[in-house]
Order: C-alpha cells, then structure tokens, then sequence
C-alpha cells in the first residue's frame, strides 16, 4: 500500500463531502423544504435531535447541533459496535483522540490533540453521570479510565474536548468522558447477554430497570467475567465483574437520583515483548521465537514472586492481580425548578484500591554470553564486591534455569522488573449550580469541592533475567569467585521504596451566561475562579543489604524508607475563563468559534518528584500548568449526512513529564504549540447504509525547553482516520447488519527526543448483528482480523534510540474475535 498518498485521498473526499453539506445547506432556506429527501430512520433522527449534558451550562443540556463547541456521543449500540477491549479504547471513536489500550484493561496512554501528555491520561477526565470518579486525572500508576469498567447499565457516553468545560466540574481543558447510566422507566425492560471468544473468554452481562412504585424508578446490572487473554501468560488476564444499581424519584419539575456501583476486578498488565527494529526503527519485525501478537514474558513461573524490602521482611505479589480494581462508588444527582430558578447538585463518594503488581520490561535482549561478560565486569569494576570476594576477580560463571539445566551461551535474554504499587484513593466531590433565564440571557452560577487523597507504597527495581521467549524462564547466575548475580531469577534491586500519604482539595466558583441576541445567533461567556491545596508526607530513603551478604549482588543497596519523613504543601489559585459565540444557518446546520484559557494543576508526584520545600515553593522549577485553545467549527446533520469539522490551536506552558527508568525517574518542564483539524463525516446515501470518516491532522510542537524545543509532541500522530461502513439488511421481518473500520495510525515519536520512532499501522476490524427473533440477537465481531504488527509504544524505561536489533516494544494485539448472545426482555 503506498500509504504516502493516503492523506490527499482522505483530504479529498473530506473535502467533497463538506463541500456537498455547505452546498445543500445554502441551498436550503429550511429543513421543511428538504422535499423529496428519504424518510428519516429512527437512529438519523435520533442524531438529529440529541440532547447532551457534558459542559452545558443548564443541567437540562442542549441540543448536540445548537452546542457551540465540540463533542462526540456515542450510544449503548454504538459501543457495542465499536468493541472497545477497555475503557479508554473508547477514545477511538472521537476523532483527535488517540488512545494506547494495548496494556490491557488498565493503564492506558490516551493522548489528546495538541495536549502534551506523553504518558497516561493527563488530559482526559472520566466521570460518571457528570461527576468525576475521581477528580485528579491522572497519578502515578494511575489514570482516570482505570477507575471505570464498561457494561450494559451504560446508556450512552459523551467526550467533551475543550470548549467550556475548563470553568464547570473539574476545569478539564482536554478531552472529558462522561458515561450515563441507564434509569428506569415506566415500561421494565432487561437483557441478559452471554460472550465467549478468544483466549477462553466467558462473560456474562445483565441488567434490568423499571418503575418500582409511583414517582420511583430503579436500575440494577453488571457483569462478570474470566479470561486468559490474547496474549499467553498461562494464568487468567482478567478475572472479576462489578454491580451497578440506580434509584431515581421524580419530582414535580425535577428529579433525584441515588446511584452506586462496586467493581472486583484483576487485570494483567502488559509492557513491551522482544521485536526487531532496523532502519532506525522504520521497520518492525518478530524476534525470532516470539509471536509479537499473542506472546507475552509473563509466566506461571515468576507468577507469584517476592519483593526483598529489608532484612527480614519479605513481601509476596502476584502479576495476576495486574492493574486491577477494587472499588464502590455513591453518587446522587439532583434537578429541580423551583419558580424559573434551575437547580443543579451532583455529588459522589470514591474509594478504591489500585494496585500495579506488573511486568515492566527494561533493557534490550541479548545474547546470554553477553550477559554474562557484562556481568563479569561488572563485579570486578566494584571495589566493594571484589573486597567481599576476597581480592579475587572473576574469569568465568555459569547460567543455568532455575528450573535445571545450564543456559546455552547464544539463548537470548531478556531483563524486566517485576514491579509492586499499592495505592489507596479516596475521593469526595460535589457540584452545585443554579440557572435561570433573565429575558434573552440564561445566567448560572456554581461551586465546585472535591477532596482526595492516595496512599501509595511502590517497589520499583526487582530486575529478573529471564529467556526472551513466550512466556519466559528464569535464569540463575553465578560467578567463579563466589559472586551471585542472579538468584531464583532476581538480578536487581529495588531502586525506588517510598512509601507517601498525599492530600488535596479544590474549591471553585463559576458564572457564567449564554445571550440568544436572536433564533440564529448566541453568544455565552464563563469565568472561574479555583483553589488547590495540597499536602504530602513522603518517606526519606536510604539503601540496605536485606540479607547482609555483599556477595549477593543482585539486592545490594535496596531502596528502603528511614523511618523519616519530609512533609511538602503548595497552594494555587488560578483563573479561567471560556467565551463562544455559535451561528446557525439552518435548524439542523451551525458554526461555531470558542477560546478559552485553563489549568490542570500540579499533581501529588510533582510534589514527590520536587523533593523539598524550596523546590516546590519555586513556580519557575515547579509552574502551574496553563493552556491556551481557539477553535472554529461546522456542525451539520440531516437524513443523508453528517459533518462535525472542528479547527483548533492550543498553546501550553508549564507542563511537567516524568520518565520512571530502568534506573530511577527523570523530571522535566516544558511547553508547547499545536494547531489542526479534527472530522466527523458521514454519508447515508441508501436505506439502511452509512459510510462514516472520523479522524484529524495536527501539528503539534514542544517549547520553553531547550532540550526538545521544535521537537514533535510524543506518542500523537501528525494524522490518522477510521473509515467506518455499515449496512442493514432486511431480511423478512428481521435484519443484518454488517460493519467494519479501517483504521490507520500515522508515524510518531515515542519520546520527548524524537529518537524513538514508531511505524505508522493499519488495522481492520468487523462485525455482524442479526436479528433472530423479536427478543434475541447475535453479534460476532474481530478486531485486528489482519493481525497487524503495529506498536503503541517504544520501550519507555529506556532513553536513546531504537537503532537497529533486537528491542523491546509494545505492540497491537492479534486477532481476537468474540460472539455474543443477547436475550431481551
């Protein structure tokens, strides 16, 4: 394919399309004098006439068209559609969106268009019915989607990027993904809905909601499920399920709803497998013995291993517990009009544990003789350990399994940590507001709190060498002159122990107005004012011998807390604001122009990563982040299409990146520049057919920082795109419906450097939904069907290039196909 010529195709038929819908919309005096257009199907009208609630200033919303800013809906259907493998999978259907899901269900990278995140999902927000779960985006082994499992008591998901949503909730300037629950009604409906599929997948998903009594309503679902993964670890990749339930009372002109949820689930979190990269990481191939799309290094034999933390104290993980989830949710929603006065209150409570007990791959695979020459040197280079063996130096050693059996001196090998995080967050958060029209203005005023904490213990280091192959072996080594650089495969340290209790609250207030000077024209204008407090106890470390003997090299100088701590604080205030203005050119077209100015705040690891009071007290070492967005955009919908075309240029300061190494963390500040242009296109030019085009161009750059200035923002391709057909067969009284996405990834950096390249990459994904009865549906869907070798990260615990060799890398998942049974009722 010459994917050289991929962007003018695109941008061509991009083009015709918009050129099509400005066309019929000038020619158009009204959505009434569309005679002789096809009737309008259910679901078109639906898109039509949606209402969203996401960053609206009334808690009543507005109509997707009539929103003068840009956001992307998605119903229960559309989601099943997409077959998300995670939360954060979800990301692809929002065109500048670019999400990283290949960790599993947790931990995923989501990068945001012209948002310099580099790593997790700083710029993403995750909420549930318009309440953050948790108010701190992102953390240290943790990002928002981790705290979200999707199921069928969804109604549907709307993702904000930019607009207003820096003056409402949690100022979020990026991108804010809010999931609804479904309510009950006054008709009851339920399904049932049974999965199986690759990787010995058995899920089972329920829900049930309708009237209980009059005036109440009430929703009950979740799921359970059990799976080894697609990719081999010989034990189960995810194991676990969560129950979600609602309790609504409706009021005269308002409504009250109570709602919680639980979540139990373990996920194994993958990292990077051996590939082989030449042309300067320009081409990506297998490591000789490794399936890229289904291996993993993760064995049943270091499955359960030990954390050396002091003499005397040893702890027991297990990477079967993963990036997983244990938590409960509460929430209440509250709508009211009391005499014109709209009233608005959205509370919730979190608390969860987030543990990270992982495999995190480290340096490139290497021959075994290698190894060992290195380690050879090593021990003679250091004056403590020759002293320990006595003055004398060593000539040879030997490798053997752990399991038995001496190691070929050309087996390759590979070292990865098995790394232990435990994190404890709570959370509380409450957004009051109240609204009301005053002649063409509607006015709202709110408050925002939210209180936080995590309590954090982190083992980070624990190197094992291990083979480099699918689920791998562990190797022993020993040297000649009594050295033990490998014991039960353990060959390093733990580098980094500190054990953290971290606080914060924000308070905010906001006004806001939106003016209708006329039915086609309205302006509407935002300020807010916010206040962070924040508050640390981080334990001072010092390294030990946990077993006393200099000879055991492998766990000399562990990282271990003193006994001390260093207490931290810092407070900010800062303002923001949002002005827009929207224009309609019909009742089902607009355009819309938006620009506003945001913060995120600094986050508990700055506090960590800035070591003392006087780092921290200095805003130019330790600044508020700040980011600056204009859009201008084109909305339309109508039977025979659709188009959301949105331009955008941000501007950040102050952004800080944390790199955890192989060795230790490594700190920055920067700033950046980025402009673009993201689309939403569809086209249904018969019955029962949609051709869909979702994507966006950017070019994106980071300042303020000599190291990298002019270099490419990571990880966030300059362009990528889905193309997305489907079609509805009738087929007597019932249909097919058969659908597909082409997806192409465009070449990125993987690191500040731009010394990490990664391949642009396709993938095809497809479906069928058949109707076989008025109660029962079946619906197979593939991703990946072509197995594409794409990769979604470089080997992130390493600085410097990919080079040519052997590498360690995270690629796309293979093939996984599943099939679905849904029973209604």
């Amino acid at each position: 394919m010459n994917h050289a010529s991929q962007f003018p195709r695109l941008s061509a038929i991009s083009l015709a399309v918009l050129a099509l819908s400005v066309h019929c919309q000038v020619m158009a005096q009204d959505a009434s004098s569309a005679q002789g257009a096809p009737a309008t199907p259910a679901a078109v009208q639906q898109e039509i006439q949606q209402v969203v609630v996401t960053g609206t200033a009334s808690a009543s919303g507005t109509r997707k068209i009539d929103a003068a800013f840009s956001i992307t809906t998605a119903s229960e259907e559309q989601l099943k559609t997409a077959a998300p493998i995670s939360t954060a999978d979800v990301m692809k259907l929002v065109p500048g969106a670019y999400a990283e899901p290949t960790g599993g269900q947790s931990g995923a990278n989501i990068q945001v268009r012209g948002f310099p995140s580099g790593s997790d999902s700083p710029f993403v927000s995750v909420q549930m019915n318009g309440n953050p779960i948790y108010p701190v985006p992102v953390l240290s082994f943790f990002e928002g989607s981790s705290s979200f499992r999707l199921d069928d008591t969804i109604e549907r998901v709307e993702v904000l990027r930019g607009g207003p949503s820096t003056i409402y909730s949690v100022g979020q300037p990026g991108a804010t993904m809010n999931f609804i629950l479904k309510k009950g009604t006054d008709t009851p409906e339920g399904s049932l809905r049974f999965t199986a599929g690759t990787g010995n997948l058995r899920r089972l998903d329920g829900v049930y909601s309708g009237k209980i009594a009059e005036g109440w309503y009430g929703m009950i679902g979740g799921f359970y499920r059990v799976t080894d993964g697609v990719r081999k670890s010989g034990f189960p990749a995810d194991d676990g399920g969560q129950l979600s339930a609602s309790l609504t009372r409706r009021l005269d002109q308002g409504e009250l709803t109570f709602y919680a949820r639980a979540t139990s689930d373990k996920n194994a979190f993958y990292t990077g497998v051996p590939l082989i990269s030449s042309n300067e990481g320009r081409t990506i191939s297998e490591f000789p013995g490794f399936d890229p799309l289904t291996g993993t290094l993760m064995s049943n034999e270091m499955r359960n291993f030990t954390v050396e933390a002091a003499p005397g104290r040893t702890l027991n993980y297990d990477l079967g517990d993963g990036r997983g989830l244990k938590s409960t949710v509460f929430g209440a929603d509250f709508q009211q009009n009391l005499n014109g006065w709209q009233v608005s209150n959205k509370a919730n409570y979190f608390s969860g544990d987030l543990n990270t007990i992982a495999m995190f791959t480290g340096n490139n695979p290497l021959s075994a003789a290698e190894y060992l020459n290195a380690a050879i040197a090593s021990a003679n280079g250091n004056a403590a350990t020759l002293a320990a063996a006595g003055g004398v130096r060593a000539t040879s050693g030997t490798m053997s399994w752990v399991k038995g059996g001496a190691v070929a001196p050309n087996q390759q090998v590979v070292q990865a940590g098995l790394w232990a995080v435990e994190k404890k967050l709570k959370s509380f958060t409450d957004e009051f507001r109240v609204s009301r029209d005053i002649g063409a203005h509607t006015v709202t005023a709110g408050a925002y709190v939210a209180n936080y904490s995590s309590r954090d213990v982190w083992f980070l280091g624990n190197s094992h060498l291990m083979s480099a192959t699918p689920q791998a072996s562990l190797i022993n080594v020993r040297l000649d002159n009594g050295v033990v650089v490998s014991n039960n495969g353990k060959d390093g340290n733990i580098f980094y122990a500190p054990v953290a209790s971290y606080d914060g609250d924000n308070t905010a207030l906001y006004l806001a107005d939106e003016w209708r000077i006329n039915d086609r024209i309205k302006l509407d204008a935002g300020v807010r004012r916010e206040k962070q407090r924040l508050s640390a106890s981080i334990s001072n470390l010092g390294s030990v011998d946990p077993d006393n003997n200099p000879l055991t090299v492998y766990n000399n100088g562990t990282s271990a807390p003193t006994g001390s701590f260093t207490g931290l604080k810092r407070d900010d205030s800062v303002n923001s604001f949002t002005l827009g203005g929207l224009y309609k050119l019909s009742k089902d077209a607009s355009v819309f122009v938006r620009a506003n100015q945001g913060h995120t705040f600094i986050y508990f690891d700055d506090m960590r990563n800035a070591g003392s009071q006087a780092v921290l007290d200095d805003r130019t070492r330790v600044p508020t982040p700040k980011v600056k967005q204009f859009e201008v955009g084109f909305k339309t919908a109508n039977p025979l299409y659709s188009a959301y075309v949105n331009a955008f240029f941000t501007d950040f300061t102050g952004i800080s990146f944390q790199q955890i190494t192989t060795s230790g963390v490594l700190y920055s500040v920067s700033g950046s520049e980025g402009k673009g242009v993201e689309f939403e296109l569809a086209l249904r030019p018969l019955a029962g057919l949609q051709l869909q085009l979702t994507g966006n161009w950017q070019d994106s750059e980071y300042k303020d920082n000599p190291a990298i200035e002019g270099n490419t923002v990571q990880r966030q391709p300059k362009f990528q795109y889905r193309f997305s057909p489907s079609y509805r067969i009738p087929v007597g009284d019932r249909a097919v419906r058969v659908y597909g996405t082409y997806s192409r990834i465009g070449s990125r950096w993987a690191d500040q450097a731009n010394q990490q390249f990664l391949p642009a990459y396709e993938t095809l994904d497809l479906g069928v939904l058949a109707e076989l009865g008025n109660n029962l549906e079946l619906r197979v869907s593939a991703t990946n069907v072509t197995n594409e070798l794409g990769l979604t990260e470089g080997n992130s615990r390493l600085t410097g290039g990919n080079g040519s060799g052997p590498i360690n890398a995270r690629p796309l998942f293979g093939r996984a196909v599943e099939a679905s049974l849904t029973y209604r009722f």
